[in-house]
């Protein structure tokens, strides 16, 4: 395929899902970890062209969603700090802290500024010398190199009023959180693609040797995902365990080695991190290393560090795990919007909530869900 149209072509998709309803003759229930994928799946009515054999569950992919109700907090304790600029990506501004969100602190005076990158941020701190500019860094592997890379830079350049409030997290760790789960019971997993460019196959291959499931690597576009999910299915009816790689045009086995140097030379695994619904994780956090110390937030401001329980209204942990779908929740598509959110996953627009609630809401799945 040459062009973006040849991978949205609705005759091919018909075929795939002709295909992988000849074969899942038993039913099976499939993760796509990443957020991407969800959005995806209800952009495209891809769910509505799986037959009802094939459920697909929402994962925790979305790095907006599974930040705790307690780091959001940390956030805007900094931000309001005198003195700080705090920076941040676009969709972080609104998730809701046990309070209050940043958008709100910035109306109340707090100097936040959405960037497009830590090195927008890096730039900020250049141009304001007197003031501490923080950034606060949040993803998977995805987003995290290019955080390494801007402390990277601050040290060469000796920019001292750049500080990293650092919420980066780890991919494999949380399937294995999720594999390890005994309310979840799955048959393989489409794995994300974003994450797989920078880390690779390998480091999926433990999912097959030690859980006796298949994963494939999936792009982002609506056929990506049919045949991603079409070559789970075929490795299910063969009796076949293996990670495949769907997404060879951008994924290669040992990923990406310089953005890989990159983290090794920044980053160091916390020894827990919490995460919104799946608890706290061991090994899945990143954190600076010692001789980045002087780029920490967390070393140079004082943060309550507070462990706070989500409202009880809101089932985003359950969702997160995929123990429950969005419309299961009480307060999802009522009380809880994406103008008017309780929980993460309705914020982001990588969410499951926000997925369902923009595309998936007329679908036959919801459909028949309202209906028992």
């Amino acid at each position: 395929m040459k062009f973006i149209d040849e991978y949205r072509s609705g005759d091919t998709a018909r075929k795939l899902a002709g295909e992988i309803a000849r074969l899942a003759t038993r039913p099976l229930k499939i993760m796509e970890v990443c957020g991407g994928h969800t959005h995806t799946i209800f952009k495209y009515g891809i769910e509505d062209l799986l037959p009802d054999s094939v459920t697909m569950i929402h994962g925790p992919g979305c790095p907006v969603c599974v930040i705790p109700l307690g780091r959001v907090d940390d956030a805007i304790s900094i931000a309001l700090q005198s003195g700080v600029v705090f920076t941040t990506f676009g969709d972080m501004m609104r998730v809701p802290g046990s309070k209050t969100n940043l958008l709100d602190a910035k109306a109340r005076g707090a100097d936040v500024r959405m960037v497009y990158s830590p090195l927008d941020a890096l730039k900020i701190a250049k141009k304001n010398p007197d003031r501490q500019i923080v950034f606060l860094a949040l993803g998977f592997e995805t987003t995290s190199p290019s955080t390494a890379l801007t402390v990277l830079q601050a040290a060469k350049d000796g920019v001292e009023n750049f500080s990293v409030f650092c919420n980066h997290i780890m991919i494999v760790p949380a399937l294995k959180a999720l594999l390890d789960s005994p309310d979840l019971q799955l048959d393989g997993f489409v794995g994300p693609g974003h994450v797989s460019t920078v880390i690779g196959t390998r480091p999926y291959d433990f999912v097959v040797r030690e859980y006796g499931k298949p994963v494939v690597v999936s792009g982002f576009e609506p056929l990506d995902v049919l045949q991603s999910v079409y070559m789970v299915v075929k490795q299910t009816v063969e009796g076949r365990v293996e990670v495949e790689n769907q997404y060879a045009r951008c994924v290669s086995r040992g990923g990406n080695l310089k953005a890989l140097e990159a983290l090794s030379e920044v980053f160091e695994p916390r020894d827990y991190f919490e995460w919104r619904g799946l608890g706290s994780i061991a090994h899945s956090g990143m954190r600076l290393k010692q001789k980045y110390a002087r780029f920490d937030a967390e070393r140079r401001f004082d943060v309550p560090g507070l462990r706070i329980a989500d409202p009880k209204a809101c089932q985003c942990g359950e969702i997160l795990k995929g123990v429950k779908k969005p419309w299961e929740c009480k307060v999802f598509g009522t009380a809880c919007t994406p103008e008017t959110p309780i929980g993460s996953c309705m914020v982001s627009s990588e969410g499951a909530c926000a997925a369902y609630y923009n595309y998936g809401r007329l679908s036959k799945i919801a459909g028949r869900a309202a209906q028992t």
